[in-house]
């Protein structure tokens, strides 16, 4: 084909059809300031993609090419990738600045990082920095759409006025947070756009299927992430915020589609205590300038309601833990082209044109409130520097745990030493050498606080979120406060910046004569086991500790015994040193089975582990945040591939061929009769059900497990007759939201008392174990006294919010329970142990469920 012929055939294509461009332009509506000149040079977003934006939801790999285009057409931009999501998406900053500063960026943020700094002297003319963050949940589609439209006012508008904002500001554009979510979503709408548009909201447009575009490959809702820092795009993102530490950085979002607009400052009583008031009062200055945006195009808005300020691990709080400002902004959502709303009609066109306006509004206001966002930064870090005591902590007994919270806290610039003398606090003791000592006098001073602290008492009982984020709890870790008066500078030692990783195993492993051993406290082991399975070596796991070759091993240690091998002594040394040292896990050989204390190896008291055949049910009604983390951890931690099934599919399912079934929270009410009783029979076959909150309520509702709930139904309603004092209070109507939510455990951590020798709680070392809870659900302890794993201790509360009605009917029930069916059981997780990832303090209950939960047997009750 010529040439010639080839370019007549695209630009047929490329030319819409009346009816199409007849609709597409009623979608049109200003989006850029009136009376705005650009560069010819510089395409715009219509003129890059072909299409009005609005028209169309713009697929990743365009935006993409539109950000690199500014880059090369536009002197005052540089495009760079900073790394690529799971599904190998790029993830891109646009830098844009006035051209006679771009040659020399890299000194211009150095520079802002030295003045930043309050022991170097400030610099009165340095450009202020805006990160200009979109996108974050895949499917609030407007922001992306608005980022390129703001970046191409900042790279092609002509006049003075632009270019006096360029000569005071560098603007750092990160057009999507999310891609993989954005393409899930973006395909889903324009693959059910009709030529001629329905706003009806049941129009499956209006209504993504599972697992939508909100959340990224692993269903993980990045806006949580930033302080836990589990998935790749937020650890990019989280370097990037470090290479420069902006003095402003947004957070676009979207909601309902029969709200308006919200930007901050969200209620006082709703603020992090830890972030300067400085930082709230710049944060209303900065609401006149969009107020007037939006008033200008006539929109509705509102501020300081609903949302909260108090979780540090939003992309809107995170900033304001580092000397800057960051701010939320939240548009009504068309979730697809046009929407029937009660304000009328809402399009995607006008969605994206109120996020353009606040973008260019939040830039304007930047600049005329430089100096005083560069004084609120040094003073921020000067206040850092306080004295004050210091954490410790330290866990020999998990070092892969232990090294994955110094991986946290290195993420976040947090200044780590090792402990240069013994230290008791306490109960707890801490070795020098082995343990770890972060002293609050630091720059990162808020994130140490944020990392380690507690809090149980609050302003107000609402939470959009959780009320409790320690990290220190989460991963499990002992820790304790040093105060003041009592940490000095000798017990610093050497900076842990560099600390090793957990000990591996020596490649040179030698050959073991009698049978190879590991310990299952460490949570790497889990890695390890799954890939013998895999090959099918024989593993068993010790129900009693021992002790053997001057080593002392515990309940779930794992046992490799040679001769029991399909495999001869030599390929087995192979697979046993490359695995070991491949997932970091010491293994240790002996030459006999005789122990000087415990049982024997060939008692059996060790027991056959088999390989897990893995099934989870997921699908429309079935929470992905928790199907993600299950799938995550068993992924990228365990390296184990199952089988992800959906829930409409459970009738074909040959279920024979599994013998572990995952049921994370979500509705079941769909399963039919036989449904039930299919999985009656199979789990009284020898197999596993593994549930997981709400799927805890089903399973005993439905008769799957004999357990039962608290409280069993609702209080019958007092008699017409009965006493004042029996009769339902009065509350007025305006307080029915206070009232209520505060009833809701919205998110936070309890004390728990865990049975150590029970198989789903091998591994651990420590009776009390810090849990998540974020439900209302109440699990009575077992009529089995050998059944219910965790227990909530009598004053379970570390740190969160929680009414005290709820406090008291939670005391003494159960987290974790094993209800047995048949040859089969029940593992009833009240609480969820894979919490967004980070509960690394928990995992290990989930995958002993997974690996040992074949082995349990319940105990007869004479």
């Amino acid at each position: 084909m010529s040439s010639t012929l080839t370019k007549i055939l695209l630009l047929i294509l490329l030319v819409p059809r009346p009816g199409l461009l007849a609709a597409e332009k009623k979608l049109d509506p200003d989006f850029l300031p009136q009376g705005a000149s650009y560069h010819p040079d510089v395409p715009s977003p219509q003129d890059f993609l072909g299409y009005p934006i609005g028209s169309r939801f713009t697929r990743h790999d365009r935006l993409v090419a539109y950000f690199r285009q500014l880059g090369e057409s536009s002197p005052r931009a540089r495009f760079e990738i900073m790394g690529q999501t799971y599904e190998m998406r790029p993830l891109i900053r646009l830098s844009v600045t006035d051209p006679g500063r771009l040659g020399g960026l890299e000194e211009v943020r150095q520079a802002h990082l030295r003045a930043a700094d309050p022991s170097n002297p400030e610099d009165p003319d340095r450009p202020v920095v805006i990160l200009l963050g979109y996108g974050v949940h895949g499917n609030e589609s407007s922001s992306a759409e608005a980022a390129m439209l703001a970046a191409y006012h900042f790279c092609a508008a002509q006049g003075e006025e632009v270019e006096a904002l360029l000569r005071k500001a560098v603007i750092l554009f990160d057009p999507v947070y999310n891609p993989d979510g954005r393409d899930r979503a973006s395909h889903w709408f324009n693959m059910h756009r009709s030529r001629h548009l329905s706003a009806d909201r049941w129009d499956r447009e209006h209504n993504e299927g599972w697992p939508n575009g909100r959340t990224n490959h692993y269903w993980f809702d990045l806006n949580r992430d930033w302080l836990p820092g589990v998935q790749v795009e937020s650890r990019t993102r989280i370097e990037a915020f470090h290479q420069w530490l902006p003095n402003v950085t947004t957070d676009y979002h979207e909601m309902g589609s029969d709200s308006t607009y919200f930007f901050e400052p969200t209620e006082e009583a709703n603020q992090n205590p830890l972030v300067p008031d400085e930082t709230y009062q710049l944060t209303a200055e900065f609401s006149t300038a969009w107020e007037e945006a939006l008033e200008e195009l006539g929109s509705l808005y509102y501020t300081r309601q609903v949302y909260d300020d108090f979780y540090p691990g939003y992309g809107s709080s995170y900033p304001d833990l580092h000397g800057g400002i960051g701010v939320l902004f939240e548009q009504a959502s068309s979730r697809g082209h046009l929407r029937e709303t009660v304000h009328g009609q809402l399009s995607f066109a006008f969605t994206i044109r109120n996020q353009v306006r606040t973008s260019l509004a939040t830039v304007r206001r930047a600049v005329e409130l430089r100096p005083r966002l560069h004084k609120l930064q040094r003073d921020f870090f000067a206040s850092a520097r306080e004295p004050g005591g210091a954490y410790v902590f330290g866990e020999p007994s998990d070092p892969a745990r232990e090294d994955a919270f110094l991986d946290l806290l290195r993420l976040h610039k947090i200044r780590v030493h090792r402990l240069q003398s013994d230290a008791r606090l306490g109960d707890a003791q801490f070795a020098a050498g082995e343990a770890f000592i972060v002293p609050l006098a630091q720059r990162q001073r808020r994130m140490v606080q944020s990392i380690f602290e507690t809090r149980i008492e609050f302003p107000d009982s609402l939470f959009y979120d959780t009320s409790a984020w320690s990290m220190a709890h989460a991963y499990g870790i002992p820790h304790a406060f040093m105060g003041a008066e009592a940490f000095s500078q000798p017990l610093l030692g050497p900076e842990a910046d560099d600390a090793p990783a957990a000990p591996s195993a020596s490649p040179a492993l030698e050959r073991a004569r009698y049978a190879y051993l590991f310990e299952w406290t460490d949570s790497r082991a889990p890695a390890l086991l799954h890939e013998l399975l895999s090959r099918e070596v024989r593993v068993k796991t010790a129900f009693e500790p021992f002790s053997i070759g001057g080593h002392d091993y515990g309940r779930g240690t794992m046992l490799v015994p040679v001769s029991i091998q399909e495999t001869d002594a030599q390929r087995l040394h192979h697979w046993m040193s490359q695995a070991a040292s491949r997932h970091g896990v010491p293994v240790r050989t002996v030459p006999s089975g005789r122990t000087s204390r415990g049982p024997d190896l060939g008692s059996n008291d060790f027991r056959l582990v088999p390989p897990p055949r893995l099934l989870m049910l997921l699908g429309d009604g079935v929470s992905a945040y928790e199907a993600g983390e299950v799938w995550h951890l068993l992924d990228t931690r365990v390296g184990m591939p199952f089988t992800k099934a959906d829930l409409s599919d459970l009738q074909r399912l040959p279920l024979e061929e599994y013998d572990t079934l995952v049921m994370v929270s979500g509705n079941y009410s769909r399963l039919q009769e036989a449904d039930r009783e299919r999985l009656k029979e199979w789990i009284s076959q020898g197999n596993t059900l593994i549930a997981l909150r709400s799927a805890v309520e089903w399973a005993v509702t439905s008769g799957l497990a004999e357990e039962k709930l608290l409280p069993e139904g609702p209080p019958e309603p007092p008699a017409q007759d009965a006493p004042s004092s029996e009769r339902t209070e009065r509350i007025d109507y305006a307080q029915a939201r206070e009232t209520e939510g505060a009833k809701v455990i919205g998110g936070a951590i309890f004390a728990t008392d865990l049975d150590i020798t029970h198989p789903l709680g091998f591994g651990y070392r420590r009776r009390q174990l810090a849990v998540y809870r974020n439900s209302s659900i109440l699990l009575q302890p077992s009529s089995n006294p050998y059944s219910s794993v965790a227990v909530y201790r009598e004053s379970p509360l570390i740190s969160g919010y929680i009414s005290q009605e709820n406090l008291e009917k939670l005391a003494g029930t159960a987290s974790l329970s094993v209800s047995g069916r048949g040859r089969g059981r029940i593992v009833l997780f009240v609480d969820n142990p894979n919490f967004r990832g980070f509960w690394h303090g928990t995992n290990r209950l989930f995958l002993n469920a997974v690996f040992l939960g074949g082995l349990i047997d319940l105990p007869r009750v004479r």
